[in-house]
């Protein structure tokens, strides 16, 4: 059977079956990392991502169903691979905004919407990433004139296939690491699940709902009695269609809705696509959210969760609730125990448990800002593929002047808090500061090789330990303590002052031990810091400031 036009279901199904089609080959995509450790996560960044997309309600209007899928995948994005996907969506939402269902033709325009939108995203796009392959693959499925949404995802997925083969040609990194693109792979696995939908095929795991081994925990409603007080009110969330018999969407202006918003609550974002507008307001009377919006038009969804039965991040049994507003504030994120309470002391506000193999989604980041409660919120990515979500989540945020710093690692987050000097009158230095501190960190980690294969001319072999700064590995040993040693070797100290030695979850104490004497030994001017960071992938990280 011909599909001429895909409408609200038929786009759900689609997406559902291209995320369990991705489930079925997430640890395909996640072996196609590009640097040899074991830290592969843009399968699974890509499947959290989809997830919250093919979670979305059916429905039958393709313009309705399109935007609450890209507004989930928006809030679920997780690694630079996840929010360019939710942007390529986004982009194909934005294309079939206002129509029923799409011809082939349509939405053809739509998936070149969806690559502006992808293209946007980053601020120095690359060729020869997901980005190459959603393009060329876009173009060629309008060029092909199909006739037929079939015909119209078969041409899409063979040049698809073509481009993902090209990648290594245009980034010399994948060619040195024997790998295609992982984002494009990826993408080429959930538009490989459309395209069966499309014919038919029901995807053999079952996402709907979506991400149920990753939800959190049902809510205790002991927490919340006959006896108790509400506290911290409820988090309302809704997608509005504005309806043109009560007002005018092209001119609708947010503003009044904002201001109205935050008279009866505070955690305000509110968001217009289209002809639609997403809400989240923390209040004590979500009736009148409900009442106030309704004035313009009619609810898609709406959401409404007592947030004495949410958990902050901190300990998970206090309430969720939020801190008195003050100036400033931190978030940043880490993964540990041990390297999570150094931020801590440092005086982040809230570390969201994350980085390298655990990258957080836009939401994470969100509910970090509400708990924060800042005029000015300074966020510490620590991590190359969290520095998009980071700024997407900023981008969503409207409670307050939510500024990322380019921290790509652990080091140069710690470097940028300890130069943190308050200054009420001068965000902008302190920003400048905390950026200028970054410059001249070193950060070197210590893992275990994932496959054979070369890097910078030296010959690397799977098992073996890797001592490493940056994409440049400097020492290999089958011992890990040689390992260390030789990297501590490689690292020019210079004029740097302190180092930090930090053990991952799998480090020997022992052996902790001989590398901290190692350091003292070869370099005996520096001040030494021995943390228990508790980090996975990571044996050790050496942090030289």
């Amino acid at each position: 059977m011909e599909t001429r036009k895909i409408d609200g279901s038929v786009y759900r199904g689609m997406v559902i079956a291209g995320a369990a089609n991705l489930k079925r080959h997430v640890t395909e995509i996640n072996d196609l990392n590009v640097f040899p450790i074991p830290d592969g996560d843009t399968g699974d960044n890509m499947l959290l991502t989809v997830q919250g997309g093919a979670n979305a309600p059916d429905g039958a209007d393709i313009s309705e169903v399109s935007r609450v899928v890209a507004d989930r995948m928006l809030l679920s994005a997780r690694g630079n691979s996840g929010v360019i996907l939710s942007q390529f969506f986004d982009g194909i939402a934005a294309g079939l905004e206002g129509v029923e269902y799409a011809d082939p033709a349509r939405f053809a325009e739509a998936l070149m919407t969806g690559v502006k939108h992808a293209y946007g995203a980053v601020v120095q796009p690359a060729e020869g990433t997901i980005l190459t392959v959603a393009r060329e693959a876009s173009q060629a499925a309008k060029d092909s004139g199909a006739d037929t949404a079939e015909d119209l995802f078969s041409a899409f997925l063979s040049e698809a296939r073509r481009s993902l083969a090209r990648t290594p040609d245009l980034l010399p990194v994948l060619k040195e690491a024997g790998v295609v693109d992982s984002g494009g792979a990826g993408l080429i696995r959930i538009a490989e699940g459309m395209y069966a939908a499309l014919n038919g095929e029901v995807p053999e795991t079952d996402l709907s709902p979506a991400g149920q081994a990753n939800a959190p925990e049902a809510p205790d409603f002991d927490r919340f009695t006959e006896d108790s007080v509400l506290e911290f009110g409820y988090c309302t969330e809704l997608l509005l269609r504005l309806m043109r018999a009560k007002t005018d969407p092209a001119a609708f202006d947010l503003k009044p809705l904002i201001a109205y918003l935050e008279s009866i609550g505070n955690s305000v974002v509110a968001v217009k696509t289209g002809t639609v507008v997403k809400i989240h307001v923390h209040t004590m009377t979500p009736q009148l959210v409900l009442a106030y919006c309704q004035q313009y038009g009619e609810f898609l969804s709406v959401k409404i969760e007592n947030m004495s039965l949410q958990h902050n991040s901190l300990d998970g049994n206090t309430p969720a609730g939020k801190r008195d507003r003050k100036p400033f504030g931190v978030v940043a994120v880490a993964c540990g125990e041990g390297l999570i309470s150094m931020f801590r002391a440092l005086g982040a506000d809230e570390v969201v448990s994350g980085g390298q193999s655990m990258n957080p989604s836009a939401q994470d980041f969100l509910d970090a800002f509400d708990r924060v409660n800042a005029d000015v919120i300074f966020v510490l990515p620590n991590n190359g593929n969290v520095i998009l979500t980071a700024r997407q989540a900023a981008e969503l945020y409207s409670g307050s002047d939510v500024r990322v710093l380019p921290s790509k690692t652990i080091g140069e987050g710690h470097s940028a808090l300890t130069m943190m000097t308050p200054e009420p009158d001068d965000v902008d230095g302190m920003e400048q500061d905390m950026t200028d501190a970054m410059a001249g960190v070193v950060t070197a980690g210590v893992s275990v090789c994932s496959r054979d294969t070369e890097n910078n001319d030296r010959a690397l072999y799977k098992g073996e330990f890797i001592g490493f700064v940056g994409d440049r590995v400097y020492s290999a040993d089958n011992d890990s303590l040689d390992a260390t040693r030789g990297l501590v070797d490689e690292i020019d100290f210079g004029d740097h002052e302190i180092c930090i030695l930090v053990s991952g979850e799998d480090a020997d104490p022992g052996e902790a031990e001989e590398i901290a004497g190692y350091l003292r030994q070869s370099h005996p001017g520096i001040e030494l810091y021995e943390v228990d960071g508790g980090q996975p992938v990571y044996r050790y990280l050496l942090i030289v400031e």
